[in-house]
């Protein structure tokens, strides 16, 4: 891309330069909005430089149901992000300490979970557990991937018995909540964790808005499902800048890793 290129601002609407804001990992440098991040550079950002090992990287979706149209969608998702599936895990270390992480990509079918999502988190959580490391999860999702039907929904029980089995450890599970976190993630691993961290503005719940509205008869509070008002309500630890998470988990592994 031509670094003299410009975008607007989805939030305060000025022109920024695109190398600017690829410099600051998709951060805003006028309002510090938070774009959505690819999973390739979560792991730059979080992962000191060069120990990311990835593993697992060789599942792959099939279509179990037949669903019309799905195996055209994985393709056209593989080459839109030059990933697998809507995942990214293995190993590396943050300040000098390895750790287990899986990192999810919106980019790939609205980073909804299906069987290879939630079993390349499984194998992660089962990982850091055999070897003893701490558990860094990034969550980025739309919830259940559809296209699976119950194979899908299965996953959420397969991810919580994983975890359950890896909290019996000693290690730390820190999970970081990002823009959008919902449905079947939200409600399985995502909210799960020792230390729940998220990004700023950062839309986190299990149902839209609207559904609940709809289901309850009720108007929604301002700010409803935001990271602000989930921490306000017990549900998320902390609210972090994305140019200090790294900082911030070093710091946190310190203390309890």
């Amino acid at each position: 891309m031509d670094a003299t290129v410009f975008t607007k601002c989805e939030r305060c609407k000025q022109p920024v330069y695109e190398k600017d804001l690829r410099a600051r990992f998709n951060v805003c440098p006028n309002c510090e909005f938070h774009y959505p991040l690819p999973a390739p550079e979560r792991v730059r950002l979080l992962t000191d430089a060069g120990s990311f090992e990835e593993r697992d990287g060789n599942l792959s979706a099939g279509d179990p149901l037949g669903f019309e149209g799905y195996p055209e969608r994985l393709r056209s998702a593989r080459e839109k992000t030059g990933l697998e599936d809507a995942i990214l895990s293995g190993v590396g270390k943050i300040g000098g300490r390895r750790v287990a992480l899986a990192v999810m990509d919106f980019r790939f079918i609205g980073g909804s979970m299906g069987s290879v999502v939630g079993e390349r988190v499984a194998r992660t959580m089962e990982l850091a557990r055999s070897e003893e490391l701490p558990l860094v999860t990034v969550s980025a999702s739309g919830g259940a991937r559809m296209f699976e039907g119950i194979y899908s929904l299965m996953q959420m029980a397969k991810t919580s018995v994983a975890l359950s089995r890896f909290m019996e450890g000693s290690k730390p599970y820190i999970s970081i909540l990002t823009d959008p976190t919902f449905g079947g993630v939200t409600a399985s691993f995502a909210t799960a964790a020792d230390i729940v961290i998220a990004e700023p503005g950062a839309r986190v719940g299990f149902a839209g808005a609207r559904v609940i509205e709809q289901t309850t008869k009720e108007k929604l509070p301002e700010g409803f499902q935001t990271a602000e008002f989930q921490r306000e309500h017990g549900m998320v630890d902390r609210i972090v800048h994305r140019l200090a998470l790294k900082g911030d988990l070093e710091r946190l592994l310190g203390f309890v890793g």
